[in-house]
């Protein structure tokens, strides 16, 4: 039953996550949940509002901060595609999320299992129970999907402004004949 339920959310998320990347965004999405109803949402801004902490996380808890009126966000569920990062960590134990389920793994900056370990720190005064790894695969997926098309992009911008280069230089050359 609770597998169903986080897996429903997690796809959820992950619809979130698309918002992101159509704006040009990596794509991570955030949704938290309590008692079985969406309290706020979000994905990743940083680039299109130029702020590093526009995570997707931090942009849920500051939302839902707002939508409930308290910063503590008692007995709620995050679920996030991506491991969150040192700071989405630490807003999580701020915010005493109760519950954090995220889909893919983060081996370069995670800070939950992949890299750091700061949820299971016991000297924090807040505990958040953490599930890991829920539709981790289609989670990869979306990510791997958009930093793949996001390599081609640049490699076609590279190959596309070769071109142009190679070809003034063929006019500049063309030209220098002319005069001389």
């Amino acid at each position: 039953m609770q597998q169903q339920e986080d897996e429903q959310w997690m796809r959820y998320a992950m619809q979130l996550a698309q918002r992101a990347e159509e704006a040009g965004e990596v794509p991570v999405g955030a949704v938290l949940v309590r008692d079985g109803q969406v309290v706020a949402e979000g994905w990743n801004l940083s680039v299109c509002e130029h702020d590093p902490t526009a995570h997707a996380e931090i942009r849920v808890l500051r939302a839902a901060g707002q939508q409930v009126g308290n910063y503590r966000l008692l007995d709620t569920t995050l679920y996030v595609t991506l491991e969150p990062c040192i700071m989405c960590t630490g807003a999580l134990i701020h915010a005493r999320i109760g519950r954090l389920v995220y889909g893919a793994a983060d081996l370069k900056t995670g800070a939950v299992q992949s890299v750091f370990s700061l949820l299971g720190d016991p000297r924090h005064n807040h505990q958040v129970a953490v599930t890991a790894g829920v539709l981790a695969e289609a989670c990869s997926q979306q990510l791997s999907a958009f930093f793949a098309r996001r390599r081609e992009e640049k490699r076609a911008e590279r190959r596309a402004r070769q071109a142009l280069e190679a070809k003034a230089s063929v006019v500049g050359g063309a030209n220098s004949d002319i005069k001389g």
